[in-house]
C-alpha cells in the first residue's frame, strides 16, 4: 500500500492560510511583548500598537507569512498525517489502522523536528518585520546596509523594507546561519509542542464524536482543534520566548551568545516571569488559530477526497 497522500499537504495549506489571516494581529502583540521594550501588559501593548500604528500595525509583516506558513502548515500537516500511516504500515501492516498513543507521540515529534528546517527562517523574518517600529542602536543600521551614525537612540527607524530585503540583508551580512537564528529553541518548542498539538485534538476528537459515526462533526473539529491549540502554545510559551528574543535581537545591540546565555540573561534582568511573558496572548491566539486551521484542513481534505 502506499502510504504517501499530497492531499493532506494541499488541505494543510488551505487550513494555514485561513489560520494566519485569523491570527496574524495576535502574532503581532505576543512578539512585540516578548521581544520589545515599554509595553506593561497585553492590554497596553494593543493599546500603543493601535496608537502610534493604527489597525495596520497588527497586520505588519503579513505578506510573508501568509505566503511562507501557509506553505510551512501544508508541510507541518503532510508530514503529520504521511508518517502517521507510514508508522500504521510498518507496525500493523495496514496504513489505515488506528494509532496509539505511541504512534500519535512518533509522528508528533517527527513532523516537529522536519517542520523546524523550514520554519525557522520564516520565523525568523516575519519577526524581524514585527519588530520594526522597536528602538534600534545606530550601529546596527549596518544590517540593512545602511550608513553607521554616531548616536545611540533611534526609534522608528525602519532596518528592512519587506521581506525580500530582510533575506537578502541577512545573507549579507550574517550569511545563511543567519536565517537559523533562534533555531535551537524552535526545535525545543517544536519537537514537544506538536504532540501537545495533535494528540489533544485527536483524543478530543474521539471523544466528541458519537459512537457509529466515522468523522466528528465540524463543530467537534473547531472546538477540540482550539483546545489543542491552546494547550500546546501555553506549554511552549518558555521556549517561545527564548525563540523571538533570539531572533530579534539583530535589531538591538547584540546581547545573546546561545540559549543558555540568553536564559541566564533573561532571568537575572527580569525574573522567572519573562520566560511566560505573552502566555496569555499564546493561549487567546491559539484557540481561533487552530480552531480555524483544522476545520480547513479537514473540510478541505473531505472535499479533496470527495472528488
Amino acid at each position: 500500500m502506499n502510504c504517501f497522500d499530497i492531499d493532506d499537504f494541499l488541505a494543510g495549506w488551505i487550513g494555514g492560510a485561513s489560520s494566519v489571516i485569523v491570527g496574524h494581529p495576535l502574532d503581532t502583540v505576543k512578539t512585540r511583548l516578548q521581544a520589545g521594550q515599554g509595553y506593561k501588559n497585553t492590554f497596553h501593548c494593543i493599546l500603543k500598537i493601535y496608537q502610534k500604528e493604527n489597525v495596520s500595525g497588527f497586520f505588519k509583516g503579513l505578506s510573508f507569512p501568509l505566503a511562507s506558513i501557509t506553505l510551512y502548515n501544508s508541510v507541518v500537516f503532510g508530514v503529520f498525517s504521511n508518517t502517521q500511516r507510514l508508522i500504521s504500515q510498518i507496525r500493523y501492516g495496514d496504513g489505515r489502522h488506528p494509532s496509539d498513543m505511541l504512534d500519535l507521540t512518533l509522528a508528533s515529534m517527527v513532523t516537529g523536528f522536519i517542520s523546524v528546517g523550514f520554519g525557522a527562517p520564516v520565523d525568523l523574518v516575519k519577526i524581524r518585520l514585527q519588530m520594526q517600529t522597536q528602538p534600534v542602536l545606530a550601529e546596527n543600521l549596518n544590517l540593512a546596509g545602511e550608513v553607521p551614525l554616531r548616536t545611540v537612540g533611534i526609534h522608528q527607524q525602519a532596518l528592512y523594507r519587506g521581506p525580500i530585503h530582510c533575506i537578502s540583508s541577512i545573507l549579507q551580512n550574517e550569511g545563511v546561519h543567519g536565517l537559523y537564528r533562534g533555531t535551537g529553541a524552535m526545535v525545543i518548542r517544536d519537537v514537544p509542542g506538536y504532540a501537545l498539538y495533535f494528540i489533544p485534538y485527536t483524543l478530543l476528537c474521539s471523544w466528541m464524536t458519537p459512537e457509529g459515526h466515522a468523522a466528528p462533526h465540524p463543530c467537534s473539529i473547531w472546538l477540540a482543534g482550539g483546545i489543542a491549540g491552546s494547550i500546546s502554545w501555553f506549554t511552549a510559551t518558555p521556549a517561545d520566548v527564548l525563540k523571538s528574543r533570539l531572533q530579534a535581537d539583530a535589531l538591538h545591540q547584540r546581547k545573546y551568545k546561545g540559549i543558555a546565555h540568553c536564559i541566564l540573561q533573561s532571568y537575572k534582568t527580569e525574573g522567572l516571569q519573562i520566560f511566560f511573558r505573552g502566555a496569555t496572548v499564546n493561549v487567546v491566539r491559539g484557540f481561533p488559530m487552530s480552531a480555524t486551521m483544522f476545520l480547513g484542513y479537514e473540510l478541505s481534505l473531505k472535499f479533496f477526497r470527495g472528488l
